[in-house]
C-alpha cells in the first residue's frame, strides 16, 4: 500500500509516520507503533486487553511458522472488514491499536 493511502486510511486518528522495516513498512502515531503494512495488507497492533475485540470483529491474527515448525503469533491483527470502508470505525480500530502500543511501550 503506498504512504498517501495509509496516512489516509489513518486520517480519523491524526498523523502518523510510515518506516520501512523487515520488509514491510511499520506505522507509527505519536512515536508508537501502531500498525504494520506487511505484503501490502494493515495489520493493528494489539495486545491481551484488545486481542479479543479483534478475534470477535472476525480480524486474522499475523502468524508464521517457527523453527520448530509451529506457529508463532505475532501482537497485529488485520483490520476488520467492516472498518475498511467506515473511516469513523477504522479510527476507533485505530485508537485501539494505539493504545496497545503504548502499552507495549510502557511493558
Amino acid at each position: 500500500m503506498d504512504n498517501a493511502a495509509i496516512e489516509e486510511m489513518f486520517a480519523t486518528l491524526g498523523p502518523v509516520s510510515i518506516r520501512r522495516m523487515f520488509g514491510g513498512k511499520g506505522i507509527y502515531h505519536h512515536g508508537v507503533i501502531i500498525a504494520i503494512d506487511l505484503h501490502d495488507e494493515i495489520m493493528l497492533k494489539a495486545d491481551s486487553q484488545t486481542a479479543p475485540q479483534f478475534a470477535e470483529a472476525g480480524a486474522r491474527q499475523w502468524s508464521y511458522e517457527g523453527k520448530s515448525g509451529k506457529p508463532v503469533l505475532m501482537p497485529y491483527w488485520t483490520v476488520p472488514d467492516e472498518a475498511l470502508d467506515d473511516p469513523d470505525l477504522m479510527g476507533k480500530w485505530a485508537l485501539l491499536a494505539y493504545e496497545a502500543g503504548v502499552r507495549s511501550a510502557k511493558a
